[in-house]
């Protein structure tokens, strides 16, 4: 007996009462249904972005895979526009007075910018256009006018206190194109005829060419006794100009307009200073190979190539010319 029954207690359900039938069922319903709920909810939490994120929208999207460059198409040969001082400041100034960069006044600090308004407009322009300290001139942008540096140092004053005019653009040229102004005589049209000044003027310089005393002056010498003289001093001149002009290659005033100013216009960091001869002497004597060596190398604090990473040799060697010319 008591085997029989433990064999029926082996083989018997689990569910013994109506109460566990009713869980039982809900829960074979319940479960599943969660586990996919969390399923898709971890499957789902991957792309999904926090509430109040506009990365999305259309105008996210579209900043997004907007191309990096972009080009646009300027007339050569339009008249040059001029920058506001506020787009001065944008491009060039903010990277220093945005944020009070190595001493230089805040923008819209007020204390900081009094001494120098104090000073007046005239010495900020110049200091803005010929460089100080650690600025450079013209805020390092060479292609600057000088019109729009004096926008930019009214537009950083104003903001910092001053209560300075607005420069305005110089007016256009009166006379264009070979116009004669009003007011003057002008010969007839048709009788060829000049007028007594005209002639007046042309007497002297036509007794001159046919080798005339003209009145009140001196006998010249003849052509010939003048010309030797003059031919001996053109002589004497034309290899001198020559060898300036051989010695002075525009690609490397402008690389160091470009580049190299950073650095060798104030002396930053060490740099020998454009026109500083005493500070050039001992690089002069290394002689130019050893001085390109350096350049292309880089040296200290200056990069390979002065940063110009896409200069040439040749272009290398006019910067250094040019800035060895300086101290010449």
């Amino acid at each position: 007996m008591r085997q029989e029954q433990q064999h029926a207690e082996e083989h018997g359900s689990l569910i013994k009462t109506p109460k566990q039938l009713i869980v039982t069922v809900v829960l074979a319903f319940l479960v599943p249904i969660i586990v996919i709920l969390l399923l898709v909810n971890l499957v789902a939490s991957g792309t999904r972005v926090g509430a109040g994120s506009d990365t999305l929208t259309a105008e996210a999207t579209a900043r997004r895979i907007a191309p990096v460059a972009g080009f646009e198409l300027v007339d050569a040969n339009a008249p040059r526009v001029l920058q506001t001082g506020e787009q001065v400041y944008n491009a060039t100034c903010a990277s220093c007075h945005g944020a009070g960069v190595a001493g230089a006044p805040k923008l819209g600090d007020e204390q900081g910018w009094a001494k120098y308004i104090k000073e007046g407009y005239e010495t900020m322009l110049k200091v803005a256009i010929e460089g100080k300290g650690a600025m450079p001139p013209k805020g390092g942008n060479p292609a600057l006018d000088d019109l729009e540096v004096a926008r930019a140092v009214v537009y950083m004053a104003n903001q910092s206190g001053a209560n300075l005019e607005e420069p305005a653009e110089p007016a256009p040229q009166a006379q264009q194109d070979g116009a004669q102004p009003e007011g003057q005589d002008q010969a007839p049209a048709g009788t060829g005829a000049a007028s007594a000044p005209a002639q007046q003027a042309a007497q002297p310089q036509q007794a001159q060419q046919q080798g005339q005393p003209q009145p009140g002056q001196p006998e010249q010498a003849p052509q010939g006794q003048q010309a030797e003289p003059a031919q001996a001093a053109a002589a004497g001149q034309k290899p001198a100009a020559g060898e300036a002009q051989a010695a002075i290659d525009p690609a490397g005033e402008k690389l160091y307009k470009t580049t190299c100013f950073a650095c060798h216009g104030t002396g930053v960091g060490g740099a020998p200073k454009l026109g500083d001869k005493a500070a050039w002497d001992k690089y002069i004597e290394t002689g130019e190979d050893a001085m390109l060596a350096v350049v292309i190398k880089g040296k200290g604090i200056m990069p390979p190539k002065g940063g110009a990473a896409n200069a040439s040799e040749d272009e290398l060697r006019a910067a250094i010319r040019y800035m060895v010319n300086s101290v010449k």
